[in-house]
């Protein structure tokens, strides 16, 4: 594969850069089980004590699921996300938190 560029390369022509997609918030939302404690559209949490999270502000949420990740926030209930949290990376964190920032 790296011989293929290189001989591109070197015969002058130009290779595009690949683009990757932004990964899809409401396809992560389901399949990093959020949905599981938050309900659906995150406005039906399965515990009283869960937050509602839909329609939060994206920084906001962004920044919450990165201090419960890191550690950093470790009180209410992170302890119950803490263990899904090492299946997120920030680009993900980052289209789920727009995600639930739209969510009404």
């Amino acid at each position: 594969m790296a011989s293929a560029y290189f001989a591109v390369l070197a015969l002058g022509l130009a290779v595009a850069p690949v683009a990757f997609a932004a990964p899809d918030g409401a396809a992560l939302y389901v399949e990093k089980t959020c949905v599981a404690c938050h309900g659906p559209k995150g406005d039906k949490p399965l515990l009283p004590s869960y937050p509602k999270i839909a329609g939060q502000n994206a920084a906001y949420a962004e920044q919450q699921i990165k201090d419960i990740k890191s550690g950093a926030r470790a009180n209410g209930q992170s302890a119950a996300m803490k263990g899904v949290m090492h299946l997120v990376d920030d680009e993900e964190i980052k289209a789920l938190a727009a995600y639930l920032a739209s969510l009404k």
